[in-house]
């Protein structure tokens, strides 16, 4: 095609004169490693993007022993002015309850969900749930795309973004340690939402027995622990079926006789010979303070200091974190866990090394077995780094993130890249071998013509199929995809100006001879 014949006449003039002096040619692939070297670590990293969803999740948490009225009250305040922001639909809540439930909370944990009209302003309406949310001081909140907050979820057993676990057998030296990390991270740029997990003591009846007053009375201790539970807390005696649906039969005391600390007392216990005693008179009954929860792992008490990342990467969080971490001094047998989503992002990282490792030596034999040449095998491990330059200057500019489709970009570019310099060589071998061109310039010129077609053709199908993508822009729906186009589309350049022009050139200097039993180096040009 006329196109084709121009291309072919442009490329030719100017891979002869790299040819025959490549010295530029190898300063301009020093310069790029260079650049790329330099770039990549100023991006950030992130394992999930921010998903631009229209469901919001709102964690709600008033101090424990927060009554069931007081929640129900706050949560219904704030979805009333959720409500007022344009373009938001509606707003429901859900109160924690320990029985039949998925979760077991308290009734001072709550989540909010507010739904937002796809046709207002994503951002500005962001914003203005956030702004609304922080006007409740005092209580545990946050807002999270419902999509993020599973995930985050399911990966690291916390809805948070950063989380510090503290270990150690004393309750309250992890209280102190926990309240001394959070102190240290309140001043590192881009950590919200920041608080110690809510182990806190609450107002709980102790019911202790009386050995020798139960004893005399002819009770067990047992008996009376039973008993006050029944008559305190209640209990299942049985089921009734009706119309198809199953009720519970409970056996509880009446609720004047428990509603305070005198009438607890007075709670009647039964005795072997069939009357009846005081539960004052064979235990002692008081209020003490009990944690609210308990928290193990490993045989050992926990506490988590967590917060949520905004305005800032995650990585570079997670580094002021470590340093901040590294101020606080710990008591023989604590010890500070880093957890969370970077946490995982780095463990899912390290997998992904070893297993890239095991298939680089694989793929470096196979290649020396196609190539016949130690020297080209290297060739082309050599050049694929720079092939991902492109794409490491294209994140940069898309916004500085390394995400999990950043990653996977990466990845398409090297299949790409190495795909196209294998096609490269192998054809200059082929000319060599089958149709007799002598090792040369001449040789390189022709192969090089040859392979230009398909590898703009390469270059330039995969770059249409992204370019939607691209031209859309970071939209929802569109939060993995996006960043992986801006990737491709970025290496797309670097590795097909290396196939067409540095390859070549490479190729010319370093390949062997393949005449009949000839071992000699070219002399290049």
């Amino acid at each position: 095609p006329p196109v084709m014949r121009w291309l072919v006449r442009g490329y030719n003039a100017i891979l002869s004169r790299i040819v025959s002096s490549p010295r530029p040619a190898y300063l301009a692939v020093v310069a790029t490693a260079v650049v790329g070297i330099a770039v990549y670590p100023l991006l950030g990293q992130d394992l999930l993007p921010s998903f631009k969803e229209r469901d919001f999740l709102m964690h709600w948490l008033t101090k424990p022993g927060t009554s069931l009225p007081e929640e129900t009250r706050i949560s219904t305040l704030a979805c009333r002015e959720l409500r007022t922001i344009p373009g938001v639909r509606n707003c429901g809540s859900h109160i924690g309850q320990a029985l039949i439930m998925d979760e077991v909370v308290g009734v001072y944990f709550g989540e909010n969900w507010v739904s937002v009209d796809p046709a207002v302003d994503y951002d500005k309406t962001l914003a203005a749930i956030q702004e609304t949310v922080d006007g409740y001081p005092g209580i545990v909140r946050d807002v999270q795309t419902y999509l993020k907050e599973r995930i985050r979820e399911v990966l690291t057993g916390s809805s948070e973004a950063v989380v510090v676990r503290i270990y150690g057998q004393d309750l309250g030296v992890l209280r102190s340690k926990a309240e001394e990390v959070r102190q240290g991270l309140a001043g590192i740029e881009g950590i919200v939402d920041l608080h110690v997990e809510l182990q806190q003591e609450i107002p709980q009846i102790e019911i202790e027995v009386d050995l020798a007053a139960a004893q005399e009375h002819g009770i067990k201790p047992g008996d009376v622990r039973r008993a006050a539970a029944v008559l305190m807390s209640g209990q299942e005696a049985g089921d009734i079926f009706r119309d198809g649906k199953a009720y519970d039969v409970q056996v509880w005391s009446t609720p004047e006789t428990r509603d305070s600390l005198p009438d607890l007392r007075q709670l009647l216990i039964d005795t072997p010979t069939g009357g009846h005693v005081p539960l004052e008179e064979v235990a002692d009954v008081r209020i003490a303070p009990t944690p609210n929860v308990i928290e193990r792992e490993n045989r050992s008490r926990r506490i988590d200091v967590e917060a949520n990342v905004r305005g800032r990467d995650l990585g570079s969080v997670v580094g002021d974190v470590e340093q901040a971490l590294q101020e606080v001094q710990f008591p023989l047998e604590y010890r500070p866990e880093l957890l969370g989503e970077y946490a995982e992002r780095q463990a899912a990282q390290q997998r992904l090394q070893n297993f890239a490792i095991i298939a680089i030596i694989v793929i470096f034999f196979l290649l020396q077995l196609s190539f016949g040449s130690w020297r080209l095998a290297i060739l082309a491990f050599v050049t694929l780094p720079l092939a991902l330059v492109g794409g490491v200057l294209a994140a940069f500019i898309g916004g500085g993130i390394i995400s999990l489709g950043s990653m996977v970009g990466f990845l398409t570019v090297l299949g790409i890249a190495a795909r196209n310099g294998i096609m490269m060589i192998n054809h200059f071998q082929h000319l060599e071998e089958e149709e007799g061109e002598p090792f040369g310039p001449g040789l390189v010129l022709r192969g090089a013509r040859e392979r230009l077609a398909p590898i703009l053709m390469t270059a330039g199908a995969t770059a249409l199929a992204l370019l939607p993508l691209v031209a859309a822009g970071d939209i929802p729906g569109q939060e993995i995809e996006y960043p992986l186009a801006i990737v491709v589309m970025g290496g797309l350049g670097t590795s097909t100006l290396l196939n067409l022009f540095v390859v070549p050139s490479l190729y010319l200097r370093f390949a062997k001879r393949r005449g009949a039993g000839s071992l000699s180096l070219s002399s290049g040009t």
